[in-house]
């Protein structure tokens, strides 16, 4: 299906079109990303650029969506790298080599049944996705006090980082030395860990020693970390005592504050701070960085600690709501998506007919 057009042509380039797309035409990429499907569902003018190549199947004898999965099964993905210009930049396929690729047709009642299962699966992973969104939305509603003191309906008292955190850049001991690394027993967290474990950490994939430790100590646990360089924004709650590499800086709550700060209130302003410290990135020989001065002016919004722990109730029923409750909801997708190609592959794997 086709979403909203961002480009238009004149009439007069259209005409010009040898073959015009029509309904049931299958569009698929053929330079870059090769092999991205989108069946049209309607007959609606529509013009399209080079880097697509338009498939007009004999609907009679094989289904569009059919197609689609074929060409984007692992099957149909081996066809086409097999006539991929891999020297290309960037690769692609000519149009008279996709029309040689070998797809399997089975009868077009079966075509139809397998065109239903997959259907099903990629609906209940666009379910999942857009619930997703809808956490997503009412965390920001809930979070949104206004843009400066004084603002937003809940009175409340804005404060910098500098003013709330004791802040600390990550570090990686020498991998050279031995000592700092056999036998460790101290949570590091990387990237990794946030991708594989989620944002609420209370272990690490590897560990360090205590000599591998700075003489400032490790970071104390209850405090929250994100990425300011490489991949920015990305955000963790860490439970336990830690050190975390280069690419993490520590945000550890000052002494002050915790008696009228909830830590998992402001677990949950870190996903608007990932998203500034995206929208406010330096480049430095090409890495991406967040500017250290600028992060620590960041404002936060610190209502009474009455309504924090009230968001923070209502966040953490939405997030069991949205998320399943061992592994969360992109491992959901994950999981789905996996499931789907899995099916997809078994159920379009069929034996070549020979002679």
């Amino acid at each position: 299906m086709i979403g909203a057009y961002q480009k238009y042509i004149s009439k007069e380039d259209f005409d010009k079109y040898k073959i015009k797309p029509q309904y049931n035409d299958v569009l698929m990429t053929r330079i870059g990303p090769i092999g991205v499907c989108t069946v049209l569902e309607s007959n609606e003018p529509l013009a399209y650029y080079v880097s697509l190549a338009l498939l007009r199947p004999n609907t009679e004898v094989l289904n569009s969506r059919f197609l689609k999965y074929a060409i984007e099964s692992l099957n149909g993905r081996k066809e086409l790298r097999k006539r991929t210009l891999v020297n290309a930049v960037p690769i692609k396929i000519n149009v008279g080599d996709i029309g040689k690729i070998k797809i399997p047709v089975p009868p077009i009642e079966i075509q139809r049944e397998i065109v239903k299962i997959l259907d099903n699966f990629t609906e209940l992973t666009a379910e999942l996705t857009a619930r997703k969104k809808q956490y997503e939305y009412y965390r920001d509603m809930l979070l949104d006090f206004g843009v400066h003191e004084g603002g937003g309906t809940v009175e409340c008292k804005w404060r910098t980082i500098k003013e709330i955190f004791d802040v600390r850049n990550g570090y990686t001991p020498s991998k050279s030395n031995k000592e700092y690394w056999e036998n460790g027993t101290i949570p590091w967290f990387r990237m990794d860990d946030i991708r594989e474990n989620g944002r609420i950490l209370s272990d690490s994939i590897q560990h360090i020693s205590n000599e591998g430790v700075k003489k400032s100590g490790t970071f104390l646990a209850n405090s929250l970390i994100i990425s300011t360089t490489a991949t920015i924004g990305e955000h963790a709650l860490i439970k336990t005592d830690f050190v975390c590499n280069q690419q993490i800086t520590c945000f550890s709550l000052k002494d002050e504050f915790n008696s009228n700060v909830d830590i998992k209130y402001l677990f949950y302003i870190f996903f608007k701070f990932g998203e500034w410290c995206r929208n406010n990135v330096n480049k430095s020989g090409g890495l991406p960085i967040i500017n250290s001065a600028k992060l620590m002016i960041y404002k936060i919004p610190i209502p009474p600690i009455s309504e924090q722990e009230r968001i923070v109730a209502i966040l953490d029923r939405f997030d069991k709501l949205c998320n399943d409750i061992s592994e969360g909801l992109p491992a959901e997708i994950e999981a789905r998506r996996k499931q789907y190609e899995y099916y997809r592959d078994r159920l379009l794997s069929f034996e070549e007919l020979r002679k």
